[in-house]
């Protein structure tokens, strides 16, 4: 291809429709949704790669003398367990620190492998249509057919309680979501200038989908990446708070709040406090998924008149 062609094609291409270049700073103060957004998200990276170092005691602990210990700003706590202790005498504070790192690990490990698979599959479903479409589309109506939730807790009672298993369960039941949403978007920049363009120059399919249709749903895949690593830790939660997720006396947030429910009115703080982290981490990577969307999706953008 000689330099004619490639002005041809950079021509045809839509500029809006790609991840422009533009500051992380910018992009991240572009709203408060983003901002606040980042930051949790943040917080989740640095807790869970950091609670090795930042723990006070081990997790796995038992000391049942030092059971009910209420947090340090609470008459009868104390700063020796900052947060206090669950029933079996275990410190809050190190079993919540490490709680960031299984949340995280599960975030990051889901989200990633349900963008590669339901990418690479939404990709080839919407570029060839035709059979290969068609196969893809049923496939997928009859897997989400089935309830996310109920399909998880099956897919884990065959499994086993294992974190691994959690992140299979995950990237099963939801790479069909990001087949269909990729499918449609490839539907649409098929029909574009810039692809017919490209074929015209005698590109193969496959070099047209990695080199012109993927960077132009990129901006798609980054929110979506965003709002299933919240979706990831939702799972993780409810499949802990049911005792399918990890082994028990594992610190994970939906193992530690089951495990102080029944002492609720005795002492709600091992409740309560993981519940809190859950929901405050579980908003603000939403509110910096809607916030991307904002900033990336060009369906999104305000055409100047």
């Amino acid at each position: 291809m000689d330099h004619n062609d490639k002005e041809e094609l950079e021509r045809a291409s839509p500029k809006s429709s790609r991840i422009q270049t533009r500051s992380i700073l910018d992009l991240i103060t572009s709203n408060r949704r983003t901002t606040f957004g980042f930051i949790v998200l943040l917080s989740l990276f640095f807790f869970g790669l950091t609670a090795p170092f930042l723990a006070t005691m081990n997790p796995y602990s038992q000391n049942l003398s030092n059971g009910y210990r209420p947090p340090f700003w609470v008459h009868g706590g104390s700063f020796s367990n900052i947060l206090g202790t669950d029933s079996l005498g275990r410190d809050l504070y190190s079993r919540l620190l490490y709680g960031f790192g299984i949340a995280l690990y599960v975030a990051v490990v889901s989200a990633f492998s349900v963008a590669i698979i339901g990418t690479a599959i939404g990709l080839i479903a919407g570029y060839y249509r035709g059979l290969v479409d068609a196969i893809v589309s049923r496939v997928v109506d009859m897997w989400m057919a089935f309830p996310p939730v109920l399909l998880s807790i099956t897919l884990i009672l065959i499994l086993g309680n294992l974190l691994n298993n959690v992140i299979l369960a995950i990237v099963l039941v939801d790479w069909t979501r990001f087949t269909r949403v990729i499918r449609g978007e490839v539907f649409n920049i098929r029909e574009k200038e810039f692809i017919t363009s490209a074929k015209s120059l005698g590109f193969s399919n496959l070099r047209i989908i990695w080199q012109e249709v993927l960077p132009n749903v990129l901006p798609l895949v980054i929110i979506l990446v965003t709002l299933e690593m919240s979706i990831a830790i939702t799972v993780e939660v409810l499949l802990g708070f049911v005792g399918l997720g990890v082994p028990p006396g594992t610190p994970s947030w939906g193992l530690m709040i089951a495990e102080g429910l029944p002492y609720l009115q005795v002492d709600p703080w091992p409740t309560l406090i993981p519940l809190s982290i859950v929901i405050l981490v579980v908003v603000g990577i939403n509110l910096l998924g809607d916030g991307l969307r904002d900033r990336l999706d060009p369906r999104l953008q305000v055409v100047p008149r």
